[in-house]
């Protein structure tokens, strides 16, 4: 549960490194609240928002397993652990 929610975290925080990042290499002063204009955080956000969604989209289409498949839950086969899995 954890990796999903540190995707889509990262997802979301990316544009604003990339944006301090730019700041950095322009020598602009980072915490200087002029650097950050509220447009230039709406644009972020939103880029962020853009990112986020793309990722829920593409995880929920490729992620998964095949349509039709029935899950087999875990049991003990001649002694032996077998865990679960989708036929």
């Amino acid at each position: 549960m954890i990796r999903p929610f540190m995707t889509e975290l990262v997802l979301f925080v990316a544009p604003f490194v990339a944006y301090a990042i730019f700041l950095i290499a322009t020598r602009a002063g980072v915490l200087d609240p002029k650097s950050w204009p509220l447009r230039t955080l709406f644009w972020l956000t939103g880029i962020a928002l853009v990112l986020m969604i793309g990722s829920f989209v593409v995880i929920a289409h490729f992620a998964g397993n095949p349509t039709g498949s029935t899950y087999v839950p875990a049991h003990i086969q001649d002694g032996k652990f077998v865990p679960g899995q989708f036929k």
